[in-house]
């Protein structure tokens, strides 16, 4: 964590319909820290809060009588002011069709109701690294001259990635919407890393690993997969097509900077 910036700086906005749920919400803020937290209760009140104030962090509930949270999340990103503001979701739904769909928007965190201490300090400390980022030191390799590629089909999820990218340092970065556009640029470039979903029409990240393993015979660069779905996948099934690394979705600037750490100085 940065050493200039720290939890009693942030400033959040709260988007919770019930009463008696923000004012939990906000203690648990408070007691981890946090400057500043208001506090609204739909929709359409939290979009008239940012036409004038631009918080740190966007914390919103799952359901609202005025729309969902992804209208939000939709929202924000059509609006280039507030489309850098990371975004969180404070909910109970458990059903992972209905969370993957924020996971592959690039949210930075899903918290569950009731979340622990632990699940709050992560969040936050991610809000803060993307706020001030922090090159990341390689035995190998200097981040700023990394050349990144991203596949992903999603322009939201490459938005997040990119961001979480230039967070530790990292400021090439192609980025392709599928995997047969990504293998189109590879046959004319090079790569020192790639970032790929693996949940992609067409071709899957898996099939789009193995085509860089096999038919452009490139079997150096590093692979990274990430997944709305890791859970549902293992290392060990993909391995085989090249992949030397999986995460879940969202993922932090701090787990980004542990893999790297892996893939690339080995």
């Amino acid at each position: 964590m940065s050493a200039q910036l720290d939890a009693s700086q942030l400033s959040i906005l709260l988007i919770e319909p019930s009463e008696v749920q923000r004012k939990v919400i906000s203690r648990q803020l408070a007691d981890a820290g946090v400057g500043l937290v208001e506090g609204v209760a739909t929709i359409a009140e939290a979009k008239q809060k940012l036409v004038y104030a631009s918080p740190d962090l966007v914390a919103s509930a799952m359901y609202f009588e005025d729309g969902d949270a992804d209208d939000l999340l939709d929202y924000m990103f059509s609006q280039p002011q507030l489309r850098n503001i990371p975004f969180m979701l404070v909910s109970s739904e458990l059903k992972s069709n209905y969370l993957e769909q924020f996971k592959q928007a690039g949210v930075i965190a899903i918290l569950p109701k009731p979340f622990t201490y632990e699940h709050l300090r992560r969040a936050l400390n991610a809000t803060i690294d993307l706020i001030e980022p922090q090159s990341m030191q390689l035995a190998n390799f200097d981040a700023e001259d990394l050349q990144v590629l991203i596949v992903d089909d999603s322009m939201t999820s490459r938005h997040y990635l990119t961001r979480v990218l230039n967070s530790i340092g990292v400021a090439n970065i192609i980025e392709a919407a599928s995997g047969s556009e990504a293998i189109e640029w590879l046959q004319n470039h090079s790569a020192d890393l790639i970032v790929t979903d693996y949940h992609m029409p067409q071709m899957n990240g898996e099939e789009f690993a193995l085509a860089v393993r096999q038919r452009l015979n490139d079997a150096h660069v590093p692979i990274l997969m990430v997944s709305a779905r890791a859970d549902e996948i293992t290392l060990e099934q993909i391995e085989q097509s090249g992949v030397n690394a999986l995460s879940d979705k969202p993922f932090e600037p701090a787990t980004l900077r542990r893999l790297l750490a892996t893939i690339l100085d080995m």
